[in-house]
């Protein structure tokens, strides 16, 4: 199981809407999260700063190349795309701007 974390940011004063869309996450979404290979999802917002962090079974990759081309997922980002800022801090190869676990205590 590998740990993963990253960063996004969203649209200045969008929050309170990305906390309500968050609060009801469509049960389709969620089940194709898990037969993907999610779990342990946690998303904290800090104004227009997210931190994103779960498990994933498997490489992120190809974890993602799994979510990215499902019918549920490409309408749950055309739904989230109002709350997002159109660029990322993303470096050259990565998906989103991934963090760096540097100490973890179990």
């Amino acid at each position: 199981m590998q740990r993963v974390a990253f960063l996004l940011r969203l649209k200045p004063g969008t929050g309170p809407e990305y906390d309500r869309a968050h609060a009801a996450v469509w049960p389709d979404m969620l089940a194709l999260l898990k037969r993907a290979g999610i779990s342990e999802y946690s998303i904290f917002r800090r104004d227009e700063l997210l931190f994103l962090y779960m498990h994933i079974e498997g490489d992120f990759d190809a974890v993602w190349d799994k979510i990215d081309p499902d019918p549920v997922n490409i309408r749950w980002q055309q739904a989230m795309s109002a709350y997002f800022l159109p660029k990322q801090e993303a470096r050259e190869g990565e998906r989103f701007p991934m963090m760096q676990e540097v100490f973890y205590l179990p």
